[in-house]
């Protein structure tokens, strides 16, 4: 089954809202002739809004990097689903490696966020990924297995079917040590399985998954041949519209 390929750009804690709608609006300008790839670009909370309107007629999805399960209440600092989607989101990021390691969530709360998403229209983009330790310990497939059962759990393949995971070896982001396309490939292999026997093929075929980690433009190409890759989740290298715009438009000539 064909899948467009998707690449994300999560500015993480960077971007006034007038910064982030000038880099907007670059990229909508720069990705104008991108044919056969989706776009999408999680800028801060406070951005959402202004950004949604830069984007209103270009087909970049408007992303955002976290979520609480509650719809509403006495929650300092949280945002809640519904006030994504009225600020003009589609898909939000949740588990991502740094909300683990800084602000301590978990699996546990993975799942909680996962479904207020779903339950909200929102398309979930779930992280998952080891440490270098892990890695080298031989137990890349058991944690990431761990995180995908119990991030998942209590979740049918029916509420799952916008579903996108985003493999990021934690060993691999922010450090210029990208997994090689083989070693990325066979870990997206591995996911996959895991889907298809915890859901079922039809679930497994549709959902895309994103490998992120030291993305840049010079190994896209690479990366984006191997058949299990759908896409990249970029960090640092999203935020200058210049550089990104190259990896939405890795597969025409010249990038």
């Amino acid at each position: 089954m064909s899948r467009i390929p998707l690449i994300a750009g999560n500015w993480k804690m960077n971007k006034t809202p007038d910064e982030a709608v000038k880099s907007a609006q670059a990229l909508v300008a720069l990705t104008a002739e991108a044919e056969g790839v989706e776009a999408m670009i999680a800028p801060p909370f406070t951005a959402l809004t202004a950004v949604a309107a830069a984007l209103a007629d270009s087909p970049i999805h408007l992303g955002a990097q976290n979520l609480y399960w509650e719809a509403a209440g006495a929650y300092t600092g949280e945002i809640a689903p519904t006030m994504l989607t009225a600020a003009g989101c589609s898909h939000v990021i949740i588990g991502h490696s740094e909300r683990r390691q800084y602000f301590n969530e978990t699996d546990a709360t993975v799942n909680k966020r996962v479904q207020a998403a779903v339950e909200n229209g929102l398309v979930p983009v779930v992280c998952i990924g080891e440490t270098l330790e892990e890695r080298q310990s031989d137990s890349t497939q058991l944690v990431l297995g761990d995180q995908l059962k119990s991030g998942l759990a209590d979740l049918s393949a029916q509420k799952l079917a916008g579903l996108i995971v985003a493999y990021e070896p934690i060993w691999a982001i922010g450090t210029g040590q990208a997994a090689t396309p083989d070693t990325a490939q066979a870990t997206h292999q591995f996911i996959r399985g895991f889907l298809q026997k915890s859901f079922g093929g039809k679930l497994a075929n549709l959902v895309k998954i994103l490998y992120g980690g030291s993305v840049n433009v010079d190994n896209i190409k690479a990366l984006m041949a191997k058949p299990d890759i759908d896409g990249a989740l970029v960090g640092g290298a999203s935020l200058a519209a210049e550089t990104f715009s190259r990896l939405v438009c890795f597969n025409l000539d010249g990038n």
